[in-house]
């Protein structure tokens, strides 16, 4: 498989969300119809069920208190850096006013100097709590390294699920400089579901899964934000990264009876590239830049990578996203914006009553057709206007 690009070398022919379309069912459903439902399994216990297959990522100008408590009321789950600007300062909103505020030639060496204020433990209980105590569902991440440290903290504070999240995750971490974490034994010992990511690959999904996590989140460097593939090099195009992390997702369910979710992570900013990673095969999606557009985002419509305050080589940026709504009309409309980045659940229902799929497993099995010209094709008004399949 692949072609050749030199000699004695060749390469895979991959897929992104713009060289892809679905294709229309034999049999169509009310778009009302539909089970979007996405289940997060937990030990011992029924899995922490949410209405709507999607996430908020944990992103500084996208998720705090209030916008987690927000998401949680309306079907979905927004995940809490702990290693952000909630947990390193107890007034975060100055904060982010001088990063939203700070030209764009100075942002990313004051980030470096707001991300060296170390974080406070009790702040990382402290906001779990306020999350809890408003009656939301409480999602937390870090880095590897600081996982054990950190996810006993907010499991104890009461938090609901746990994320295990850095550019490249992988099962087997190699290091001589710090000790790695055991992903096995902090599956095993935490109580709350634990979910991992990222990555992008068949095998290296099936050894994350065999470690025992809740879910695997797919993708490297295609956030909006995010600049890993340009710094790094890294990185595989969404649609097939999806595919191929499915594929270990199906692999490991037949030979262990336990289902693994994955949750494609980045890429996604309207709603046919969410409608395009379900059918590609994943079980939920988690979306930053669309989010960051709404009312209630802490950015004020601004959004910065994970990795852009790193103190060496920063993998992220600040972009101006603007702000065009409040986050229901971002998930259930009405859109008042002709892009597509409004009302992503009624993209959802509407494109999986078009191809004639009950549900999420149904959605996962649609054609999909190689098609390039999927955007452009009888655009080109729009494209001059820059309105609807136009705009960028």
């Amino acid at each position: 498989m692949g072609m050749w690009i030199g000699r004695n070398r060749k390469a895979r022919v991959t897929y992104g969300f713009d060289e892809i379309a679905l294709v229309p069912g034999r049999v169509t459903i009310n778009p009302n119809e539909v089970d979007i439902t996405f289940r997060i399994p937990r030990k011992n216990a029924e899995p922490l069920q949410l209405k709507i297959p999607i996430l908020a990522s944990a992103m500084d100008g996208v998720v705090d208190v209030k916008f987690a408590v927000a998401m949680s009321k309306l079907g979905g789950l927004a995940v809490l850096n702990s290693e952000g600007v909630q947990t390193r300062y107890k007034n975060p909103h100055e904060v982010l006013q001088k990063v939203v505020e700070t030209d764009k030639s100075e942002v990313t060496s004051l980030l470096q100097r707001i991300y060296q204020e170390p974080v406070h433990p009790d702040l990382i209980a402290a906001r779990v709590k306020q999350i809890k105590d408003e009656g939301g569902i409480a999602a937390v991440s870090s880095i590897p390294q600081r996982a054990a440290e950190f996810g006993p903290i907010a499991q104890e504070a009461g938090a609901d699920v746990y994320v295990v999240q850095s550019t490249v995750s992988t099962a087997r971490h190699i290091s001589s400089e710090y000790k790695s974490l055991d992903l096995t034994k902090f599956c095993s010992d935490m109580r709350i579901p634990v979910i991992v990511g990222n990555t992008v690959g068949y095998d290296v999904t099936l050894e994350i899964m065999e470690c025992g996590p809740a879910g695997v989140l797919v993708g490297v460097g295609p956030g909006a934000a995010c600049t890993s593939r340009g710094v790094l090099g890294l990185g595989v195009p969404q649609v097939t990264a999806t595919v191929d992390c499915a594929a270990a997702r199906d692999a490991y369910f037949k030979r262990t009876s336990r289902y693994v979710p994955i949750i494609t992570d980045g890429g996604m900013s309207k709603g046919g590239d969410v409608c395009k990673a379900l059918a590609s095969g994943a079980d939920a999606v988690m979306v930053g830049s669309a989010f960051a557009r709404a009312q209630e985002a802490p950015g004020a419509g601004y959004h910065w990578g994970m990795a852009t305050p790193h103190q060496n080589l920063p993998r992220g940026t600040r972009i101006k996203v603007g702000t065009t709504g409040s986050l229901k009309q971002i998930l259930f409309g009405p859109a008042e914006v002709d892009d597509g980045s409004q009302n992503l659940v009624g993209a959802i229902t509407t494109c999986m009553g078009n191809v004639g799929a009950r549900n999420i497993a149904e959605f996962q099995q649609t054609e999909i057709i190689i098609a390039p010209s999927i955007k452009t094709e009888g655009k080109l008004f729009q494209t001059v206007q820059s309105v609807g399949m136009g705009t960028r």
